[in-house]
């Protein structure tokens, strides 16, 4: 008989056991779909543009120039989109719009690569080795590690990643959830770390640089300036994400059913696929080979002065004539293709799991049913994105925002927190980390400078705002096929599911990230190659 304490038992355990975080979702999941989401935030950017418009109010802050040069100012006002103009702009561009969402595009020919890995059989029987290898104890850690380094490959980390993750974790009878919400949490908010330079430090660089340079015209920043603070903030973001997930996520979906996400418990046919048998084994061998090829023949590609990937002396930069990114940064998602296609084709020959170009074509669409509600909300997401920038509303919300940022008058430690604060903030209205840092740059870069704040230190500051608020931002565009994802193990999950679900991990990267910088202050360290943390500000003749 049960004593009425077995919160397994007791007929107000559900009840009593409501978290803030479980009201966060009931709220979120009592909103409309998504799609209809999209379409109400379009209606809502249009109104807004309307009234801002006709208010005649003008978004504006003015920055000193070097001795001798009139102020720099920066202001934006509401462009109306609920006129003439503006539905016109509406129906002359829809097509582009959304064929031109860059997400889609990433998602849908990474698909076609990943499609035959996965139908294949080689990513299941990959995963098996796996969990062979990896100790039961270190696979968050190793799972969340994961998702940080892949911003080496820029975005490709939310498209190939989730699945995976949430596959291993349902294997072991975890709930495949957890593992999707720890990779997830890797990816966006740990985007701004990394144990090596990426192609992100260049472009930010070159932006930085453009900043310091309306104060002092002979600055140069290191693309490396901010590598040693990258490396230990992927040690603390790793440890932080490793923690939250153990304490917070895991125990929270442990009390969940299988149908809402919660962990299962592998059946005999479970436990059975979870061995590798030798057809496998010989596929993986094959596919291995099949990789290393494949690779080796890139990288002939990227050395070899013909090759289609070798880049020129001189012809990477920000200068005339120079492009900000090596041709294989450029073309990741195509490169990902072949290295998900060819392995994938091997071991479907090995194993017999493809016989015929029929079977190669039959998993491609079978995989691409899987995406069709990710299409329907691209579409109306891009309608969203591209409606909010067109207004100028997000530029006058970043730009009032450094006006009172500017106007508290804080200490430069204090000041680097609350500048974080607010780029996490402005990074749930303008998601694109290249255009915010584009017009902030040249804002932020040099007012701190006036304090002796140096621009290394701004753009490592700007880089913590701008990643711990990516995995709760509804800009951020692959928050809509994580949904997805999310949605194949919790059918009735909605975008408050997924929020609170990642909550947690924003929340806790802001404080220990921004803890870890002013400790880095405090200390003196150099933040990368040439990334000091201090600016001696100085006359230009």
């Amino acid at each position: 008989m049960s004593t009425g304490n077995d919160p397994a038992t007791s007929p107000n355990a559900a009840g009593s056991k409501k978290t803030l975080l479980d009201r966060i979702e009931r709220v979120g999941n009592a909103l409309p779909d998504p799609m209809t989401l999209f379409v109400i935030g379009t209606v809502i950017v249009f109104v807004a543009s309307w009234i801002m418009s006709g208010t005649g109010y003008e978004a504006r802050l003015e920055i000193a120039g070097k001795e001798g040069t009139e102020p720099r100012v920066f202001s934006a006002e509401a462009w109306n989109l609920a006129s003439q103009d503006g539905f016109r702009w509406l129906l002359d561009n829809l097509i582009t719009i959304f064929t031109g969402f860059a997400p889609l595009g990433l998602v849908l020919v990474a698909a076609i690569g990943i499609a035959i890995a996965e139908k294949s059989g080689l990513i299941a029987a990959a995963l098996k080795l796996i969990l062979l290898v990896v100790p039961a104890s270190l696979l968050t850690p190793a799972t969340f590690f994961a998702g940080v380094m892949s911003s080496m490959a820029v975005d490709a980390g939310y498209i190939v990643l989730p699945p995976l993750a949430a596959a291993v974790y349902r294997a072991v009878g975890r709930s495949p959830l957890v593992g999707l919400a720890a990779v997830f949490a890797g990816v966006a908010s740990g985007f701004n770390a990394n144990l090596f330079i990426t192609g992100l430090d260049p472009m930010l660089a070159g932006m930085t640089q453009e900043g310091a340079r309306m104060l002092d015209s002979d600055y140069v920043v290191n693309p490396a300036c901010n590598w040693w603070f990258m490396i230990a903030s992927t040690a603390l973001v790793t440890a932080v994400g490793w923690l939250v997930t153990v304490w917070i996520v895991e125990p929270r979906l442990a009390t969940k059913s299988p149908e809402e996400g919660g962990p299962g418990v592998p059946d005999g046919e479970q436990a059975l696929s979870m061995q590798l048998e030798p057809a496998e084994k010989s596929g993986l061998v094959a596919a291995l080979v099949a990789s290393l090829v494949t690779l080796g023949f890139l990288f002939v590609m990227y050395f070899a002065p013909w090759g289609f990937l070798y880049d020129p002396e001189g012809s990477i930069g920000t200068g005339e004539g120079q492009v900000p990114f090596p041709t294989w940064i450029r073309n990741l998602v195509p490169l990902l293709l072949i290295l998900f296609l060819v392995p994938g084709l091997v071991f479907g020959y090995v194993t017999k799991s493809i016989r015929s170009d029929r079977d190669v074509v039959r998993m491609m669409t079978e995989y691409m049913e899987v995406l069709g509600n990710y299409i329907v909300l691209a579409f109306f997401a891009s309608i969203f994105v591209a409606a909010f920038g067109k207004s100028e509303l997000g530029k006058m919300v970043a730009i009032d925002g450094g006006a009172f940022l500017r106007d508290l008058g804080l200490s430069s430690s204090a000041m680097m927190i609350a500048f974080i604060v607010l780029i996490a903030f402005l990074n749930l209205f303008v998601g694109s980390m290249s255009a915010k840092w584009a017009m902030l740059s040249v804002v932020f870069v040099p007012m701190f400078m006036t304090v002796g704040i140096s621009p290394e230190l701004t753009q490592s500051a700007y880089r913590i705002g701008d990643s711990v608020s990516n995995c709760i931002t509804p800009l951020n565009s692959y928050l809509i096929i994580v949904l997805v994802y999310m949605q194949q193990f919790a059918k009735k999950s909605g975008m408050g599911s997924l929020i609170a679900l990642m909550l947690p991990y924003s929340v806790a990267l802001l404080i220990a990230w921004c803890a870890l910088l002013a400790i880095w202050i405090v200390l003196g360290l150099p933040l990368g190659i040439d990334g000091g943390l201090v600016y001696e500000l100085r006359s230009q003749g």
